[in-house]
């Protein structure tokens, strides 16, 4: 072979070579599940996802049908446990979304709810059985050729929200289509009349062909709009001038107010709804209402009241005094609870989120006609397991209730009217697309279109505010009162500060930041609110702080009215137990709530605020922001601002509700120049979000203020759920909230030097908290030491290091005075000793940390030379009792 033609040959392998290679590119190439490709369509990029989906599923498939490849198809996933009917009717084009359908040509369906709900034609269920199908001789052949079904049918278009459809098969087409006209329009859909009379239309059509087919869930979906139809029609007969009939004044015992009854009359109507009424108005009277209107005059026979577990008796109290009808809390260990569901024949059933958790498969069980759900914000991730099982408690009524629907982003509003109805709002990805506004980097800075979300939501949602009903409210006056941090504040405020801006530039330079970065993150952002408040916060030592001097200085001049009583918040029980102290010292007496007070124990704190004219503050974290009622005070203060303006005004709703007859005040105290400073324009920016869908006068478009806290955080991303940590952009909102979240739990501190040290978090500060319940087992919550077992800080303020250097007091101690501990629980005993082990075990595995460990242990003497070891211990009380244990075990060895 000559040279020239050896070259010719290496060149065209070379060429093969990279052709082949490109190919293969090309085929792995993968479309980015949390970026929208810039070329490509938004619908496109959906149906690529969902493509890929179900290619890269190990899905179980099976023919169930009577035709090699347009057939009914059995889809196992084996992960979820779960089966899905599948029908395969055409393939999907190679560039493009599935075809239209059309009277005469159904697309692929699937029973699964993504399939109903993204309005594609496509799911990862299909895609996946059409991948298995191209594996096998024919296929492609058989696509050629479009399939139509021999016999007509009628279905559930899904494509188009949720309509029955006709679809005309190849037998007797044109008597079919002609006879369609009268009960279907010229696209197919069945008409008004055609739904009233669809046993005729059923009748007719299988007179005409004895295999005309109807879908389940077409029969499913008439038989829901005819329920509805005769519960309406009830509804109207019994009240037969609506909200103005004399009926709705008898309803219950006591006397509703106009827009309450309004309420009830759209709650029973509507069936399924959102009352989003603001915090104060009567939301759950308006609920009670309802269901007992339902009970007496459309039959229902059960209800489900899901709530948080500190208002279960709250409910239960409410409901015996307004009504007549039977009401059950459901409490003790799983076994106890499954009995109750089974044989406890009470119309209400009182249940606890926690608790629906782990018992939903049970309540569904009940086959209740109405789900009751408080507090729903609590739902507002429909990723959450709390959420996810939620919505297995199926019911054909449900009421969703919060003062809140929408608290931090449109993703929130919209996993709560999920749950009301599904089809109401388009799907999230066009939802999002439609009303957000975001940046060249992706950044949210805005949102759009707001009051067409609010013209959507019309029909089942019901929102009013104060100022709507402000002739049966209160005057209500704010304030923000700026307070001057100490230098030692400072000092620790500003270190922080310095490493969340070294993470920021971090970001911002690599476009990622990993696990520990993240948490450091998180925890130095909620540290800096800490400090804030006092350094007792993060250290349990030190107490710098101006804020209880501001607060006292105001007790001065309210306390003077006789008549004057207080509500005091605070997110961190820390700083509560400082305002304790200082009320304790000047004989001031008050109600003190937090996480760590039992659930039974809680109506006589606020008994005793409301109905003792000696009490005069109520003293709590937002373990009491929600459900309590505190209408007896007319001042409010708020130690410290929540990063979310919906807590803020949960808090304020405890004292501004109906039944409030003096003008209130709110205090804000604010620490200038801090991130509380700078968080007032983030709340603004959020506070009017909520106000442009929820309030037909809000603006309709709006942008993020160019604060300094928003420059600050512009470009801090926090974690997403799911496997793909690093690539789910979101808006700094959510760093904060994770911070703040019931399921956010501080990790260890980090050992690197350049670090800040990590204190852990307060009982109640991350709202985690919640009080035991009386019953054979408590649910799962996080439980902090009841208060008069809590240690009390000193005010001496002596010098001392940051509280973000050297190592944090322990959990239980205030001062450095020798303070006995009380016993841990055996549980805790072991989990630390299994800790310890583990991290010892780490520890000599490695001759450099071994070798540190030694020499943190010993110590010479510089006169005589001799090396000691030296063991930190808490106080002298601790060895003493460990040597006079060690001195027993030997003296019964001795006996021996």
């Amino acid at each position: 072979m000559t040279k020239a033609a050896g070259d010719k040959k290496a060149a065209t392998k070379t060429k093969k070579t990279k052709k082949g290679t490109a190919k293969k590119a090309n085929k792995i190439a993968k479309v980015p599940y949390h970026r929208q490709p810039e070329d490509i369509s938004l619908d496109l990029w959906q149906l690529k996802l969902r493509k890929q989906f179900g290619e890269d599923n190990p899905f179980e498939i099976s023919n169930i049908g009577h035709q090699p490849f347009f057939s009914e198809f059995e889809v196992y996933n084996p992960s979820m446990k779960s089966t899905y009917a599948v029908g395969i009717r055409t393939a999907i084009p190679a560039k493009g979304l599935p075809l239209e359908n059309t009277r005469t040509q159904r697309g692929n369906y699937c029973t699964c709810q993504d399939f109903k709900t993204n309005r594609l034609g496509l799911c990862k269920h299909i895609s996946s059985t059409l991948h298995w199908l191209s594996k096998k001789r024919g296929f492609k052949t058989a696509l050629k050729t479009p399939f139509r079904p021999e016999h007509s049918a009628v279905y559930v278009d899904y494509r188009v929200g949720r309509r029955i459809r006709l679809n005309i098969g190849t037998l007797q087409e044109s008597v079919i289509a002609n006879w369609s006209l009268r009960w279907f329009d010229e696209d197919g859909f069945l008409s008004e009349k055609g739904g009233e009379h669809f046993e005729t239309v059923l009748e007719e059509a299988r007179n005409l062909q004895s295999d005309f087919h109807c879908e389940s869930d077409a029969i499913d979906l008439i038989l829901e709009e005819r329920e509805n139809l005769r519960r309406r029609q009830t509804l109207a007969r019994a009240l037969s001038r609506g909200v103005q009939s004399p009926y709705l004044d008898k309803l219950i015992k006591t006397q509703l107010f106009p827009y309450q009854k309004t309420g009830v009359w759209f709650a029973a109507n509507s069936g399924r709804c959102l009352l989003a009424d603001e915090m104060g108005l009567g939301k759950t009277i308006q609920a009670i209402g309802a269901a007992e209107l339902l009970r007496r005059e459309y039959g229902i026979r059960k209800a489900i009241v899901v709530c948080p577990t500190s208002l279960k008796y709250q409910w239960k109290n409410e409901i015996e005094k307004f009504t007549d009808a039977s009401v059950h809390v459901v409490e003790g260990l799983q076994t106890k609870r499954r009995k109750q569901y089974e044989t406890n024949e009470a119309f209400f059933h009182i249940i606890s989120y926690n608790t629906v958790a782990n018992d939903a498969e049970y309540i569904n069980g009940m086959d209740a006609d109405l789900l009751i759900v408080d507090e729903a914000q609590r739902i507002k991730n429909f990723r959450t397991k709390v959420s996810m099982q939620l919505k297995k408690v199926r019911t054909p009524l449900c009421f969703v209730l919060t003062g809140t629907p929408l608290e931090n982003k449109l993703e929130e509003l919209y996993g709560i009217v999920q749950f009301v109805d599904q089809y109401r709002l388009p799907p999230l990805y066009r939802f999002l697309d439609r009303h957000q506004i975001k940046g060249d980097n992706g950044q949210i800075m805005g949102y759009r279109n707001l009051k067409e979300i609010g013209e959507t939501l019309e029909g089942c949602l019901l929102r009013r505010t104060k100022k709507e009903v402000l002739t049966q409210m209160p005057k209500r006056m704010d304030k923000v009162l700026f307070v001057p941090m100490t230098p030692e504040q400072s000092t620790t405020h500003r270190e922080l500060a310095d490493h969340v801006a070294r993470l920021v530039a971090k970001w911002r330079k690599f476009h990622f930041l990993n696990e520990k970065d993240r948490r450091i993150l998180i925890q130095c952002l909620a540290q800096m609110r800490m400090v804030c408040d006092s350094t007792f916060i993060l250290d349990q030592k030190t107490r710098f702080d101006t804020k209880i001097d501001e607060l006292l200085c105001i007790f001065e001049e309210a306390l003077a009215d006789p008549d004057q009583k207080i509500v005091i918040f605070s997110q961190w029980e820390r700083m509560t137990r400082l305002v304790a102290v200082e009320l304790d010292a000047r004989d001031i007496k008050f109600s003190h709530l937090h996480g760590g007070v039992p659930s039974t124990d809680r109506q006589a704190l606020i008994d005793n605020f409301t109905t003792d004219p000696e009490c005069k503050v109520f003293l709590s974290t937002d373990a009491g922001g929600v459900g309590l009622n505190l209408q007896v005070a007319s001042m409010l203060i708020n130690l410290d601002l929540p990063w979310n303006p919906a807590i803020l005004e949960q808090r304020v709703g405890r004292i501004y509700r109906m039944g409030q007859e003096k003008n209130i005040r709110v205090i804000n105290m604010v620490s200038v120049d801090t991130i509380e400073h700078r968080m007032l324009g983030v709340l603004d920016f959020k506070a009017s979000m909520a106000q442009g869908v929820l309030d037909p006068d809000g603006d309709d478009t709006i942008f993020m203020s160019e604060s300094k806290f928003k420059k600050f955080m512009e470009n801090v991303e926090t974690l997403t759920e799911g496997s793909a940590l690093q690539m789910a952009p979101v808006s700094e909102d959510t760093v904060l909230e994770q911070a703040e979240s019931e399921d956010f739990e501080a990790p260890p501190a980090p050992s690197a030097p350049t670090e800040p040290t990590v204190v852990p978090t307060p009982e109640d500060e991350n709202q985690k908290a919640t009080a035991p319940r009386s019953g054979p087992q408590p649910e799962h919550t996080a439980e902090s030491p009841a208060v008069g077992a809590q240690p009390q800080p000193e005010r001496t303020v002596a010098p001392a290091a940051p509280p973000n250097q050297g190592s944090p007091a322990p959990q239980n101690q205030a001062t450095p005075q020798d303070t006995p501990r009380p016993a841990a629980a055996p549980e805790a005993l072991i989990q630390t000793g299994v800790s310890f082990l583990s991290g010892l075990v780490q520890t000599l595995s490695s001759p450099e940390q071994t070798q540190a460990l030694v020499q943190s242990l010993v110590a010479k003497d510089e006169q005589t030379g001799q090396t000691y070891l030296k063991i930190p211990v808490e106080s002298a009380t601790v060895v003493e009792n460990a040597v006079k244990l060690l001195g027993g075990l030997f003296a019964q060895f001795g006996k021996q």
